[in-house]
């Protein structure tokens, strides 16, 4: 299904299908492809709004009966690891960071094979070849980097955890991460989100973004603990600490008309397009 404004880009809305996050939901996405002239400019502002890029399209969950996921970043500024996360960065403080450009290696593809057959092996990633996984990484239309971390105190330094990380106009954007699942007991993920703050930091970015948060979803409730989480909620960024109960469901007929969401999304202005 297609929905145009007066001018471009062009919007979408998938079919509903199953929500990977909470049983017997459905969920339905807006999206919009990152086009070559626009992307970057369509990236940093739509991510501003709640979406999520994969490879080149920019996504906004808008389900029929649902908002529970809500896009989320973390106040770089003000962040203070609490003292398990000063444990974790502690357990992994051998682990080397490499920036790299988006480039896809073999050893990177064995890892993340490992990754998904130990921890994802029934997801929508599990079948993805190494021509596949070139592609999401390399054909990138906006500024991607390759965050490799490596463990130097071991013979050949090998790969131990990988993040395909968007630089934004006003953070980084944590894309997709990976790690050696043998490493699961040393929070891996947790450190490389307390890196990547780091990271935001030495670049003088204000905000880390994690992708959707959802209540009520174990596998997305880890997120919820690095603090000050911002999340995008009733159209506007709203510190979580603030609000006091997060409304997920919503009645069929108070949700907006698709045509109603497109007008409501602010666009690049027209010199950056």
């Amino acid at each position: 299904m297609r929905h145009l404004q007066t001018h471009m880009p062009q919007f979408y809305v998938t079919a509903p299908q199953p929500c990977p996050y909470l049983e017997g939901r459905v969920e339905r996405k807006l999206f919009t492809s990152l086009a070559n002239r626009s992307a970057q400019a369509l990236n940093d502002t739509l991510s501003q709004q709640g979406f999520r890029r994969s490879q080149n399209v920019l996504y906004r969950p808008s389900c029929a009966d649902c908002s529970a996921c809500l896009s989320a970043r973390i106040r770089v500024a003000d962040f203070k690891p609490s003292r398990n996360q000063r444990r974790v960065v502690k357990r992994n403080e051998m682990l080397e960071r490499n920036v790299m450009n988006a480039w896809a290696t073999e050893e990177q593809y064995d890892l993340f094979r490992r990754y998904l057959d130990a921890r994802h092996a029934d997801g929508g990633m599990a079948d993805m070849d190494m021509f596949e996984y070139a592609a999401m990484v390399e054909e990138s239309p906006v500024v991607s980097r390759v965050i490799e971390y490596n463990d130097p105190t071991e013979p050949g330094h090998p790969l131990k955890a990988v993040c395909l990380t968007d630089v934004l106009q006003d953070g980084v954007s944590m894309v997709y991460s990976f790690f050696e699942p043998s490493l699961a007991p040393r929070s891996v993920g947790t450190h490389l989100i307390v890196d990547h703050v780091a990271l935001a930091a030495e670049m003088g970015l204000p905000y880390v973004y994690l992708g959707y948060w959802v209540p009520g979803s174990p596998k997305m409730q880890y997120k919820s603990r690095f603090r000050p989480l911002e999340i995008f909620y009733q159209g506007e960024w709203t510190d979580l600490s603030q609000i006091a109960r997060v409304d997920t469901e919503k009645h069929p007929l108070t949700a907006d008309p698709i045509q109603d969401q497109v007008a409501a999304i602010q666009l690049p202005r027209v010199t950056d397009i």
